[in-house]
């Protein structure tokens, strides 16, 4: 009977992952992450191919796991897609919050993890989370009744980009999220998305932006 493994493969790839965190994805090496779990080098490679491999699969399971809360906030749209996109924005900040190391590697990205040379099966894994968050985004939009060409870059700033702009300030600030971080996350998407505020070319948003302009002091 087989000698149960001493190490398992999310003991390497939890490692990896604080590896990446504290130092960036060049920290991560097979023998910096066998040490850092406490086995010997050997042991990575009966896990993992190589370097690249273990990359890709730190990756993987890292925006894996923040894909299935965020396409869970996304996809309850149901009869108030309104309040899908708030809770959506909301949920990058509070997973944010509540996975510093997971999100430090994601806002990497993931050519820092040698995309470039990750095997077939994993690009297209990859591939395929991505079409699903891009699916579940234009669904959203089209609840929203968001049209045109600039629909899809509405979403995605108001859904994506901001709230992990936000994260990534105070990240790399060294700085911890401002119990506040939610709020504005939401209340960003609320604005891009949710008619909060009427638009430069609505009468109302007009008449504003003249209001404002007659209030600019002459430079």
């Amino acid at each position: 009977m087989a000698r149960p493994a001493r190490f398992t493969t999310d003991q390497f790839l939890d490692a990896a992952v604080r590896k990446a965190a504290a130092a960036g994805p060049t920290a991560v090496t097979m023998s910096a992450v066998a040490a850092e779990v406490g086995a010997p080098s050997g042991s990575a490679y009966h896990r993992f191919a190589g370097r690249t491999e273990l990359l890709a699969q730190t990756w993987l399971r890292t925006v894996e796991t923040f894909q299935a809360s965020y396409l869970a906030a996304c996809e309850t749209v149901g009869d108030d897609p309104a309040q899908a996109a708030r809770g959506t924005a909301r949920q990058v900040v509070a997973w944010s919050r509540a996975h510093p190391e997971q999100v430090a590697v994601l806002l990497h990205g993931a050519d820092a993890f040698d995309r470039a040379h990750w095997p077939e099966p994993h690009r297209r894994r990859a591939e395929a989370g991505n079409q699903r968050v891009h699916a579940a985004l234009a669904a959203l939009a089209a609840a929203l009744d968001l049209r045109g060409p600039e629909a899809a870059d509405r979403v995605t700033l108001a859904l994506v980009d901001l709230p992990l702009a936000l994260v990534r300030r105070h990240l790399r600030g060294g700085t911890p999220l401002p119990a506040h971080a939610e709020d504005l996350a939401e209340q960003g998407a609320a604005a891009l998305l949710c008619g909060r505020f009427p638009s430069p070319a609505s009468p109302a948003g007009a008449e504003r932006a003249q209001d404002a302009t007659s209030h600019r002091p002459v430079r």
